[in-house]
């Protein structure tokens, strides 16, 4: 799932990008595939970003993500796709180190706060609360972080750079 050809620092990832992963209303879309290249797909409910931007943490629930979780846990290959639904700015990441990992002290705060802001995204396009809530639902399970160092970053909104890397490479 990496390409070693777009590398990627933590300073690709700035304060602004930082926000629209971390804080802004956006859907969280985590991919994998096992060993006959086959994909797993599981929402995430949730994302903090390191202070020094340079590993990306998204949380998800454990039951609902077994066979991703599995994937990670064979070849660590991670990717992430983040849109804003009003807007449709998608944002991918890479990661070829990803690890599953234990909630951090503030991380269900964090996944709160998303939830708000999800909630607060589809709502202005007039999906009720009701539909959000059931849709990240995040209270049956074991909720997990899948931790990774970005290896590479896309534009992924539609139109003409889509598929471009970020950090002008």
């Amino acid at each position: 799932m990496s390409d070693p050809s777009s590398s990627v620092s933590g300073a690709l990832i700035d304060a602004e990008l930082a926000a629209f992963l971390a804080t802004a209303g956006v859907s969280i879309s985590v991919g994998s595939r096992n060993a006959g290249h086959l994909p797993n797909l599981t929402r995430a409910v949730g994302c903090r970003i390191a202070d020094d931007r340079s590993r990306v943490s998204v949380f998800v629930v454990a039951e609902q993500s077994r066979e991703l979780l599995d994937d990670i846990r064979a070849n660590r290959h991670v990717a992430v796709v983040f849109s804003e639904p009003h807007s449709h700015r998608t944002v991918q990441l890479k990661g070829g180190d990803a690890l599953i990992e234990s909630l951090a002290a503030g991380d269900r705060q964090i996944i709160a706060r998303y939830r708000d802001a999800f909630t607060a995204e589809l709502g202005a396009l007039g999906y009720s609360g009701l539909f959000v809530q059931t849709l990240i639902d995040s209270s049956a399970g074991e909720l997990v972080a899948l931790s990774f160092t970005p290896n590479a970053a896309f534009s992924q909104t539609p139109g003409p750079k889509a598929g471009a890397p970020l950090g002008g490479a």
